[in-house]
Order: C-alpha cells, then sequence, then structure tokens
C-alpha cells in the first residue's frame, strides 16, 4: 500500500500526492518513512524533504515545522515549502548571505536573533537543494 503525503504551509496546502517513500529533515536528524511506518510526530527543521514517486525522486527546500505519520498518511506542516525545480540559485545564494549578514549583526539576546536565525536556516534549506538540484 503506497502513502499519501500531504505538505501544506501557513498560505497554502502545496501538495497531496501518493508516493512510494518520504524523507524528511528531523530536528534531531534525517529519517524515512515507508508504507506501515508506526505511528509519529516529529519536530522537524529547515532542509531538504524527498519523496519518492514511481521510481522518481520529488525535492523541497521546506523550513521548520511538524510531520505527523499514522495509517499511511504523512502530513508535513511547515512555515514553507519550495519545489527545488524553482528555486533560483543564484537567487538563493545571495538571500542567504544578506541574512546572514543580518543574523550576525545581532546579538543572542536580542528579540529578533532567533527570527533571523530561523530565516538563515530557510535560506540555507533553499540554496542547498537548489544546489543539487539537476
Amino acid at each position: 500500500m503506497p502513502l499519501t503525503l500531504e505538505i501544506v504551509t501557513p498560505e497554502q496546502r502545496v501538495l497531496t500526492v501518493t508516493c512510494d517513500e518520504v524523507r524528511l529533515p528531523g530536528s534531531e536528524g534525517s529519517f524515512g518513512i515507508r508504507p506501515g511506518h508506526t505511528p509519529l510526530v516529529a519536530s522537524l527543521a529547515a532542509g531538504e524533504l524527498t519523496y519518492l514517486e514511481g521510481g522518481r525522486e520529488h525535492r523541497f527546500a521546506v523550513g521548520e515545522g511538524f510531520s505527523e505519520i499514522a495509517d499511511d498518511h504523512v502530513r508535513v506542516l511547515v512555515e514553507e515549502a519550495v519545489r527545488a525545480e524553482e528555486i533560483d540559485l543564484a537567487a538563493a545564494l545571495r538571500e542567504l548571505e544578506v541574512r546572514r549578514q543580518r543574523l550576525l549583526a545581532l546579538k543572542e539576546g536580542d528579540p529578533n536573533f532567533f527570527v533571523e536565525r530561523a530565516a538563515v536556516e530557510r535560506a540555507a534549506a533553499r540554496a542547498f537543494v537548489a544546489r543539487a538540484a539537476p
């Protein structure tokens, strides 16, 4: 029996698809899901989400969030999700550098420090996924 993968951001339902396997960027390390997986709720870090469908690999850069796995249904709730083929590598690298500079200008006690750090992590995920795109 295949998996149903659902990716949702605060703005929209990005994807609902039937697939064979999902790989997620867990906050404690990446992990994979196949049909029959034990029910699980896990926090996600910004990174690469990959799913396999009919032998083809599909990749997304995702922001932090959560995943819920139950009854061969993988629900991913993240701050953002961008398909690899929609990411412009040059733009992603520029944004990553701008975000890093903003973060470097802040001290850890600054109220915006963690917001900027999360923005750097999302920008780094987009740049990573774009670099690895065929």
